[in-house]
Parts: C-alpha cells; structure tokens; sequence
C-alpha cells in the first residue's frame, strides 16, 4: 500500500525500501546537509541518498545521527543510499571507496551502493565489487545509476547479480519508456533523480491545470506521478516547508485522463548529461 512515507517497494532480494526519499545533490557539506537530513527523519522520511562526488557525506552523516537521536529511531529504520564515483571505479578502488564512504558517514553498513555511471572498461569490475560487498553482507543491496538499456544488457551477460535498483533521470519530459520496460522485464526497480527536472516544470501549465484540480504544487503533482508509475523518487530541497510539501502525496490520485496528459509531455529532454556521452 502506498500510504505514507514509510510505505515500502520490495526489491529483487527482498529487501524493502522506501518509495520516497531525500535527494542532497549540490546540498552543501557541514550543517545545510544536516539540517535538511535531520528535518526530513523529522518529518516522516526513512530514505536519504548521497554520494561521494556531492562531496557532503559527512554532513548527511551528521543529520542522521541527529535525527535518529531527535526520533528515538534506530539505525535499522532508515534506508541509505550512496554511490562510487567515476574516478573510484574498478574492482579494488571501489571496495576501497565503499569503506570510506561509511567512514564519512559515521555508518557501519549502507542498504544501498550504487555504481554511479557506466564507465566504459570499468564498470564490470567494479559490479563484481559491488558483488563482493554484498556476498560479505557489507550492504543490504546493490545498483546502478544512468545505465541504458545496452549497458544493462552487457552488465548481465557476465554479472552473477542483477542489480536491485538503476537510478536514472526522470521526470514528465523524459518518460525512458524503453528503459523502464526492460528493468521491469529484469526485476531491476527503476528510480528518478531529478523528478521535478531542477524545478523546470513548475511553470508548465498542465500540470498547473492538473495540479489546482487536487489542490496540489506541481511539485507534488510530478511526485505522484513518479508513484503511479511504479517508479521511487527522491526529491531534493533544503528547505523545511518544502521537504514537507514533497512528502504529502498519499492523499490524491491522479485520474487516468491526468496520467494520459503528464505523458504528453515527454520530449526525450535532459537537464543532465547522457550516459553515452558523459565525459567526467
């Protein structure tokens, strides 16, 4: 049931994770990423994703320990995610990475790692590290984020695990109906960063339309949307009243006719880079 912030998607293997989550991307280190993590656990959110290349995983560190500490919740309640950038990719560097990740992070063990891009020559070593780690139990489970179809496909020609989750960008102008058909089709559960498209969808009069209609934002709108399309979605703000803006989405539906209209939008547009041609 998709009911609250604790509502929960089971994964390939089981393990259950939260269908909404705070995103920190460019939040910065130090008390931004702190508070913002702190007011989300607050305020109902059980998932945080970072990274290392936002360079704010101390910070995320810190919010956790104190919302936990404010909640009177235990580390087991929470589902963290983070990432091993580009330049950390390979099978030895990326064990490696993933340590001093958790060191950043205060944190004993993460529920999710993911490969951060497809790095051509690199990403199939670092996988069978991802493997490692998760055949030790040193994370709960294992992903990848911006692969297409043609990297999934020969990620899984030699991959002994199919990844859990691929964290993609997405949002009401890019739809990736191709990708998420062939994740559903391999158990792999498609996820959306970016989903408000940094806020450039806010103006777009449908979902204006649609959004006044249930007495909703946009942002909450696109949010639901994300939902009833099966997809996880972790939203970013640093701000109070809109970490709990983006959270209240279990009290509307939208009607197949707003579906239908939110399709219409998709244009096949970035705000990011693509992941066959991203040179960092």
């Amino acid at each position: 049931m998709l009911n609250n912030l604790q509502s929960t998607v089971e994964l390939n293997n089981g393990v259950k994770m939260p269908w909404v989550g705070l995103g920190v991307f460019k939040v910065k280190d130090g008390s931004e990423a702190a508070n913002a993590v702190t007011t989300a656990i607050k305020n109902g959110y059980r998932s945080i994703d970072t990274a290392f290349v936002y360079k704010n995983e101390e910070g995320v560190g810190q919010g956790i320990k104190e919302g936990l500490k404010a909640t009177g919740l235990s580390r087991k309640d929470l589902f963290v995610t983070s990432k091993v950038w580009n330049s950390d990719q390979g099978y030895d560097t990326t064990l490696k990475a993933y340590d001093d990740s958790l060191k950043r992070l205060g944190l004993d063990y993460l529920d999710l790692y993911l490969i951060h891009w497809p790095v051509a020559g690199k990403y199939k070593d670092t996988w069978r590290a991802l493997e490692t780690l998760y055949k030790e139990k040193k994370v709960r489970t294992i992903g990848v984020s911006n692969f297409h179809v043609h990297h999934l496909e020969d990620l899984l020609k030699d991959a002994e695990i199919v990844p859990a989750i691929n964290q993609v960008e997405f949002h009401p102008r890019l739809a990736q109906i191709d990708l998420r058909h062939f994740c559903k089709k391999q158990g792999i559960q498609f996820e959306a960063w970016s989903p408000l498209m940094q806020g450039g969808l806010f103006d777009n009069a449908i979902l204006k339309e649609i959004a006044e209609k249930h007495g909703k934002s946009v942002a909450q709108v696109i949010i639901r949307w994300d939902l009833q399309n099966g997809v996880i979605t972790i939203p970013k703000s640093i701000k109070e009243h809109r970490i709990i803006e983006n959270s209240n989405v279990f009290d509307f539906t939208l009607t197949k006719e707003d579906l239908e209209q939110i399709a219409s939008l998709n244009e096949d547009s970035r705000v990011g880079s693509n992941p066959d041609t991203f040179n960092f």
